[in-house]
């Protein structure tokens, strides 16, 4: 999108200051940022302090003797389920809900803390009589089940480390991450559902252990009943969840670790192919998920509901599922389900009926309830909600101002939140009642965070520059590097710039020296030598009337180096209005128009699905394969599959 029609949807943006519902919270948070300013060690020790139940306090905030590996209130020792569980019951709180859970079929669980507390104790006695202690691994691949959480919180409360397995993995994947942890234990369920039927999850685990070379690390296997379906069964390794969990005892007392011990590994995607295990550790990440969560959403504990829709199997599921609104003793929804079923208005049923407050999702799924049209969230009430977050990719400001007008009525602010499974927790972002919100920005760094944006050679840039988005101080939730790999994660990380964190995201100030995101740097195309951001252009398709989704990558090209080749989904209402090469001719001269002939795209290809993620985030690789005519690769993470077959198929 061009500057002049950035600067028009800024413009619009005047409907959008600050909120009054959250004027009296904004001089705190602005004290916050004075504070950080002041002193930003002394910042954290005292966010850990107040939001945090240390067993041992700290007495050292920030050891940063051997970069860049840090080490957060070292001497200090707690336990992070203590501090998401039993704390809260002690405080009087046992009976507020922890969990309002909703199956996709439309089963349901209420779930208080005192319960929620309950259910962790007995799981980690059942943890600790399978032979669970401090350090082991334990493999966690689950639906969105209740189940999921309380093993994660088990784990933790044993001072043993959880690899959460997304489910829609293929037993390949999840062999993989099995042998790269050495995982000691394996959580799964007998299935799961999505769109309407059961997908078979124990199925996975065998074929994975058989697979793997390191079988014998896997000790048991303990099933969750959920999908009902037939699985195979090797005794004396699987054992039932609901029979092993009835026999043992509901009391557990949660015994303080260190603050560095390893909470959990998570494994990400990395340039070699080979995923990256990225580790995190207890007291720095815990005080960051829970201040952020806390600040950003505006947390009222004691009334709002608050629900993120990401599967526990991703950073954002760990961090604002389970650590961060547990840490806080929030209620919160849990869904098993995709979006559009039993029915496309699932979600805005869901936060009619638990009158959720704040909603906390990905800038895809927004764009796929475009396309779906505004009458469908109209049907429901959904004037409960107060807070709106974004989080997983750049939102562009035309979902940005559906969401607010659409979604929240018109005056609930729109948070866009930017952070990474690396960082742990977010690190930049708008905050209500502080910043006045520009759709697509995410606009300020929190408070104790150090961000700058730079050149390749590491020189910052100004207002109306763009550059490498950099993190120049340690943060309390940091990684703390990749399992059983250290060179790696410096050369990953710090090689470029030595004493700063180099994100991997481009970004750009505007002319108010506020942040504006601008993807992946390997999301960046080199066309005749000219830089050009793919989220860029996506987010000018989509500004057409024509355009409900889009997805831009750049394709080898021997003459200009790369072409930017596109793949559009149209709007329904908009379909039957042009034929393909038409529609393609036009939305070729609106790109050409809005940001220059060098961003014209060489190809665009009408699609009716793009291949996504369960997340909901856009395979691009798969993308760039269909557009240089290669075979296309794996496609074992889609949530379905098919869709790369619909599009071949498509574009014959």
């Amino acid at each position: 999108m061009t500057m002049n029609n950035i600067d028009n949807l800024l413009h619009e943006s005047r409907r959008f200051p600050p909120s009054e519902v959250f004027a009296a919270g904004s001089a705190e948070t602005r004290r916050l940022y004075e504070e950080a300013a002041a002193d930003r060690e002394g910042f954290w020790a005292k966010q850990a302090k107040e939001l945090l139940h240390w067993h041992k306090p700290f007495t050292q905030t920030l050891d940063w003797t051997n970069p860049p590996f840090a080490k957060w209130f070292g001497d200090g020792e707690l336990n992070v389920a203590y501090n998401c569980l039993d704390r809260h019951v002690l405080a009087g709180n046992g009976d507020r809900v922890a969990l309002h859970w909703e199956g996709e079929p439309g089963d349901q669980r209420t779930i208080t803390y005192a319960e929620l507390t309950a259910e962790v104790k007995k799981a980690a006695n059942l943890l600790a009589a399978l032979g669970i202690g401090a350090g082991d691994r334990v493999a966690i691949y689950l639906p969105v089940v209740p189940e999921a959480l309380i093993a994660m919180l088990a784990v933790a409360r044993l001072g043993a480390i959880h690899s959460v397995v997304f489910g829609g993995f293929s037993a390949e994947s999840l062999r993989a991450r099995i042998d790269d942890a050495e995982a000691k234990l394996v959580i799964t369920a007998d299935g799961g559902y999505r769109k309407g039927k059961v997908f078979p999850l124990k199925a996975a685990v065998d074929a994975a252990l058989t697979l793997t070379d390191k079988a014998s690390s896997v000790t048991n296997v303990l099933v969750v009943k959920r999908g009902g379906n037939d699985v195979e069964w090797t005794h004396g390794r699987d054992l039932w969840w609901h029979d092993e969990i009835a026999q043992v005892d509901s009391e557990h007392t949660a015994k303080p670790f260190p603050a560095e011990n390893p909470l959990f590994i998570l494994y990400t995607s990395g340039t070699t192919g080979k995923p990256k295990g990225i580790l995190h550790t207890s007291g720095g990440y815990l005080t960051q998920v829970a201040f952020s969560h806390r600040q950003v959403f505006d947390l009222k504990p004691e009334t709002d509901v608050y629900w993120c829709t990401a599967d526990v199997g991703w950073v954002t599921g760990h961090s604002y599922t389970v650590y961060g609104p547990l840490a806080n003793g929030t209620t919160q929804v849990l869904y098993e389900g995709t979006p559009d079923t039993p029915h496309p208005g699932r979600w805005w049923e869901l936060i009619q009926k638990y009158g959720v407050t704040t909603l906390y999702t990905a800038p895809t799924a927004i764009r796929t309830f475009m396309k779906l049209g505004r009458q469908i969230p109209q049907e429901f009430d959904l004037s409960s909600l107060r807070v709106l977050g974004s989080v997983g990719e750049p939102i562009n400001p035309e979902a940005w101002i559906w969401y607010r007008d659409v979604i929240g009525g018109g005056e609930t602010p729109v948070v866009d939140t930017w952070w990474q499974t690396e960082t742990g927790a977010i690190m930049v972002s708008a905050l209500p009642g502080v910043t006045t919100l520009k759709p697509g920005s995410a606009q300020v760094p929190l408070p104790g965070i150090s961000i700058d944006i730079v050149t390749d050679d590491g020189t910052p840039v100004g207002k109306d520059e763009g550059g490498l988005l950099v993190v120049t101080e340690p943060w309390p939730a940091m990684l703390r590097g990749i399992w059983g790999d250290p060179e790696r994660f410096k050369e990953t990380y710090w090689e470029k710039f030595g004493d700063r964190y180099f994100a991997g995201d481009g970004a750009r100030y505007d002319k108010d020296g506020d942040i504006w995101l601008m993807g992946r740097v390997d999301d960046v195309m080199n066309v005749s030598g000219h830089r050009l951001s793919t989220a860029e252009i996506e987010s000018s398709l989509v500004a057409h009337p024509m355009v409900a989704e889009a997805a831009v990558v750049g394709a080898s090209d021997e003459t200009t180096g790369q072409a930017v080749v596109a793949f559009v989904i149209t709007r329904a209402s908009q379909a039957d209005a042009a034929g393909k090469d038409d529609a393609a001719a036009v939305l070729r001269a609106h790109v050409t128009q809005q940001i220059g002939a060098i961003a014209r795209p060489r190809q665009i290809f009408i699609v009716s699905e793009l291949p996504k993620t369960r997340s909901g985030k856009i395979m691009r690789r798969l993308l760039r394969d269909v557009a240089e005519g290669r075979e296309i690769g794996d496609t074992t993470t889609l949530a379905d599959a098919n869709v790369m077959t619909l599009i071949s198929e498509t574009l014959r």
